[in-house]
């Protein structure tokens, strides 16, 4: 226990002590949050920008439903021919001409928009509802229909949605648990990648300098994979609460200074928010503070914990039996495979059907269950299936703490050889 114990010292203190590491922590937090910046910086600047648009309706009848809005300003030239018009809104540089021919009775008129590039396709929608409102409106009123009768009787429909016991939630409560249940699943995916091949390079590095030779002469090989991967963890928990702390600080610091607000909602967002009654806000942030937030960042804990020695023993029998990052391709499909089908099955089985066949059995198998259960546990998931998860994930990972224990003691000391999978299921008979 005293060799585990200096081991995971000498991984932890190599880890962070290491100049890239150093860079990477403190640079890290800086680039993420520029890019964060950056972008909402832009996205104001997006924002801010008015669009002039001509219109040429030769019908009369639509130009006037047009409103000049902060993000449009349009342009009648109605009264000259469309080439004209085309001519003055290229030498202009306007955003656009939308050309109306004469509408006919009874008929949709096939309307253009002409532009030197693509229009954005929230305008559009905007355009083609204005439009659509009004062709609608006329065939009512040709029909000896009254329009403001009909609008007046238009009914607003808004179903409420509570449990059995009486408490209310939100529409938008799916979403929310989505978000919070990818948010943590697709964390640890990147987490048990990144450390995971940490471990496994820092295994092919000792095997290729030989120093493994003198460390095996006093230390078990199991002893020395557990310090690997126990002092390669700790290391990374520090460098992400690094992260989490500067990356704080900086974010307020930087948009306080800049004065840009980076939680701001532009343009389809923006609309779409703005529907949202007072009461359905009010709703969101009950559903959000209902959320077991406890369970959600104990069970991250449990499951990166679990999540993570399974892989990184996995990693580490990798290093232990190539001589050379290149030679671990091989193995590495395997191993990111069910890593992105927990990814894919979380975001499509789980979300559609948080309790149905496909989202449980994925959430008990050990190679997947500590990305799936996460993203199902928002939605509420009973204590006996969260506690045979994590139960069978405890022995699958003593199992293959195992299995790769068999061959990193022998692929740690084999050198010049690439081993097929063939050759690796010889190992474990050793």
């Amino acid at each position: 226990m005293r060799n585990l114990k200096l081991i995971i010292k000498r991984e932890y203190l190599a880890r962070v002590r290491n100049k890239a590491f150093v860079v990477m922590t403190f640079l890290s937090p800086l680039i993420l949050v520029g890019m964060i910046v950056l972008i909402a910086y832009l996205v104001n600047l997006n924002a801010e920008t008015q669009h002039t648009v001509a219109v040429s309706d030769e019908s009369g009848q639509f130009v006037k439903d047009f409103r000049d809005s902060k993000d449009v300003k349009f342009i009648d030239l109605s009264a000259i021919d469309l080439e004209a018009a085309k001519t003055i809104v290229r030498e202009k540089e306007y955003y656009g001409l939308l050309h109306i021919p004469a509408v006919k009775e009874n008929t949709i008129p096939e309307i253009q928009f002409f532009a030197k590039e693509a229009p954005a396709f929230g305008f559009l929608s905007q355009m083609e509802k204005a439009i659509s409102d009004k062709l609608t409106n006329r065939q009512l009123l040709a029909q000896g229909i009254d329009v403001d009768l009909i609008e007046a009787s238009q009914a607003k429909v808004e179903i409420g949605i509570q449990n059995f016991s009486g408490e209310k939630t939100s529409k938008m409560s799916t979403y929310v648990k989505m978000f919070f249940g990818g948010a943590a699943g697709y964390l640890l995916m990147m987490f048990i990648i990144i450390y995971g091949n940490m471990v496994m390079r820092s295994v092919i590095e000792e095997k290729t300098n030989r120093i493994i030779e003198i460390i095996i002469s006093s230390v078990k090989p199991i002893h020395l994979m557990l310090g690997k991967i126990l002092g390669t963890s700790l290391a990374g928990i520090t460098q992400f609460l690094i992260w989490v702390i500067l990356g704080g600080i900086m974010l307020t610091v930087i948009t306080a200074i800049a004065g840009i607000d980076v939680f701001t909602l532009h343009g389809p967002q923006q609309q779409a928010m703005e529907q949202v009654s007072d009461n359905e806000l009010r709703q969101l942030v009950i559903d959000i503070a209902r959320l077991p937030m406890a369970l959600l960042l104990v069970s991250f804990l449990v499951y990166f914990i679990g999540g993570y020695f399974l892989y990184s023993a996995i990693y580490a029998a990798i290093g232990a039996a190539v001589d050379n990052e290149t030679d671990t391709q091989q193995f590495m499909l395997p191993v990111i495979l069910p890593l992105m089908l927990g990814i894919y099955v979380g975001f499509f089985a789980v979300i559609e059907n948080p309790h149905g066949i496909v989202s449980i059995v994925f959430s008990m198998v050990p190679l997947t269950s500590p990305i799936v259960m996460l993203m199902r546990i928002p939605f509420g998931v009973p204590w006996w299936e969260l506690a045979i998860s994590v139960g069978i994930l405890i022995i699958t990972i003593a199992g293959v703490v195992w299995v790769a224990a068999k061959i990193y003691r022998i692929g740690i000391l084999m050198y010049g050889k690439k081993p097929g999978y063939k050759e690796l299921y010889k190992w474990l008979k050793y």
